[in-house]
């Protein structure tokens, strides 16, 4: 962990009203869904029944993991957020911010996985830059910056959560931290794990995107809200809907799709999979009488989906059931459990 154990990751909901939420520039009216915490993607109203719909990321290399990834992780990470409104990635643009020295070999891999994902989902790239600076000590995106337009009532947002919505969970909790540290802590999970069950779960880092779960789940219908379970994993992610929509919610652990090499690495490293980054697994709420159909659409493209919970009136009750019987409320956790694990991992690789 870094040194005085600082929270590492994107900062928290008190951090974010009171240094970003009133500053946010030139006040526009046309901005009909503003940067609010928990909501993937802002959207503008351009005219004519349309809006622009745009969100951005930053990417970061992953020690062990081959460069092709990291190239199709940018772009599915980024449409990811866009996804998850409910609407097609279309454009793109992204800064890629090298090493001085990196090999040329390097800069083509990479640019060419990113060239490949975007002809995959179909997402133009119009602009960006790169270039190479001190101070980098790996290929880093800066920011990737992901557009679609969409009709003014084509998209949806994690504020749309209704009472009576079912709650569904796609791939499993943990998708994200198992994929990575997977790959990362290997040499240790071969100490106790078969390697079929190892090679099963370094297979989750290619898993980690939602676009195809957001696209399949809003053609079935029914759909209310959807959201990315990044970083706070599964229960910080519906805490954020619920707090998104104002609505409570009780949800059972022991519905969820439960991948055993999830269970593997979040054993191995003593990690509540509930709580842990997530990138992959996607929370959707949708009208009850869609489910069936939500689920199974998601099915016939090899994506495990299962109804968690429920939607309900009450925003004062936000249970998460554990496996156990016991209950825990639904909040974002103060410290994401995956990344102690992670830069211990690093270090030991360093060594």
């Amino acid at each position: 962990m870094p040194e005085n154990d600082f929270k590492v990751g994107k900062i928290d909901n008190k951090a974010f009203s009171s240094f970003i939420l009133n500053r946010l520039g030139e006040k526009d009216d046309s901005i009909i869904v503003p940067p609010s915490s928990g909501v993937d993607a802002g959207v503008i109203d351009i005219g004519n029944n349309k809006v622009l719909i745009v969100a951005e990321d930053p990417i970061f290399m992953i020690p062990k993991l081959p460069l092709d990834i990291f190239g199709w992780c940018t772009v599915h990470i980024g449409a990811s957020d866009v996804a998850v409104m409910g609407v097609k990635p279309e454009y793109m643009t992204y800064s890629l911010l090298l090493p001085p020295g990196t090999p040329d070999d390097d800069l083509r891999v990479i640019v060419d996985s990113i060239h490949d994902a975007a002809l995959e989902l179909g997402i133009s790239i119009a602009g960006g830059h790169t270039g190479y600076y001190p101070g980098f000590t790996s290929p880093t995106i800066g920011g990737i910056t992901v557009f679609s337009v969409a009709d003014r009532d084509g998209f949806v947002t994690p504020a749309g959560a209704v009472p009576g919505d079912d709650i569904i969970l796609t791939k499993g909790p943990a998708i994200e931290t198992a994929g990575i540290l997977s790959v990362l802590g290997e040499k240790e999970l071969e100490k106790n794990y078969s390697s079929e069950l190892i090679e099963k779960a370094k297979v989750l880092s290619r898993q980690m995107t939602v676009v195809a779960d957001a696209l399949i789940a809003m053609d079935s219908g029914g759909v209310t809200a959807m959201h990315d379970a990044t970083e706070g994993g599964v229960i910080g992610g519906l805490a954020e809907i619920a707090d998104a929509s104002g609505v409570g919610m009780t949800v059972d652990e022991n519905l969820f799709v439960y991948p055993d090499e999830v269970r593997m690495v979040c054993e191995a490293f003593d990690i509540d999979p509930v709580k842990a980054i997530a990138e992959g697994s996607l929370l959707i709420t949708a009208d009850s009488s869609f489910s069936d159909r939500i689920i199974s659409a998601l099915s016939r493209k090899g994506i495990a989906a299962s109804v968690i919970g429920s939607v309900i009136d009450d925003p004062g009750t936000r249970i998460l059931q554990r496996m156990d019987g016991s209950e825990i409320p639904l909040e974002v956790p103060d410290q994401d459990p995956f990344w102690p694990v992670f830069f211990e991992q690093v270090e030991k690789i360093s060594e």
